[in-house]
């Protein structure tokens, strides 16, 4: 994927070894992004990043800690567990100046994730904002996918993704990367808006066990 000036677009995913990072940087690999996984630890990051290659049989992706791949990255995905959310964000804040950080994050509080339990800041994705300051466009997304369906990048995942932010040339940036990952984005908002997103992960944890469902997603009717 190129920008207005022709250039490849390169897309960090901090905590990209976890099951949702990897499935999204794998996609996003496949449909023209360069893409950089991050971890704390440097090796592991270059260990799934092989990983994936082989999966996908190419030299698609490359592996990085967490700071190197923030550097890089123009777009900045965080797909960490809401416990790193803070200090992963504060171990890249000044890497972050200027650019568009993509927050995955939900604030779910074991043992009861099948319970909505709103963060001191509304929401894990305000709270991001707060501690990064204005020249981070922060955009919400992803929550409500579930990871079991991100793992084969070959399987088309039925969920709409709500994109909440306060820069309407950052949510175009982030739509089109839930549209190459296989999904329809939906435009839900300013950031505030992303308590919503958020909230609706441990209802649809709920669901699945309620039901024996596995990955249970939205979709978004009347568009």
């Amino acid at each position: 994927m190129t920008d207005n000036a022709g250039n490849i677009v390169t897309v960090a995913v901090l905590g990209g070894t976890g099951k949702e990072g990897s499935g999204l940087a794998a996609r996003w690999a496949l449909n023209g992004y360069r893409v950089i996984i991050g971890s704390r630890d440097a090796e592991k990051a270059k260990a799934k990043a092989a990983e994936l290659n082989g999966i996908l049989g190419g030299e698609y992706l490359v592996g990085a800690d967490n700071v190197t791949a923030a550097t890089q990255g123009d777009l900045v995905v965080l797909t960490v567990p809401y416990g790193a959310h803070k200090d992963t964000l504060l171990g890249v804040k000044d890497q972050l100046s200027g650019k568009v950080l993509v927050d995955v994050t939900v604030p779910l509080v074991p043992p009861k994730v099948r319970t909505v339990q709103l963060p001191d800041g509304k929401s894990a994705a305000q709270e991001a904002q707060a501690l990064l300051g204005e020249t981070v466009r922060v955009v919400s997304a992803f929550q409500n996918v579930s990871s079991e369906k991100m793992v084969d990048p070959s399987v088309t995942v039925d969920c709409d993704v709500l994109v909440t932010g306060d820069d309407a040339d950052a949510k175009a940036d982030v739509i089109r990367l839930v549209e190459a990952s296989g999904m329809r984005g939906v435009d839900a908002g300013p950031l505030a808006n992303a308590i919503v997103a958020e909230s609706l992960t441990p209802v649809l944890l709920y669901i699945n066990k309620k039901y024996g469902a596995h990955g249970s997603g939205i979709r978004i009717t009347g568009i």
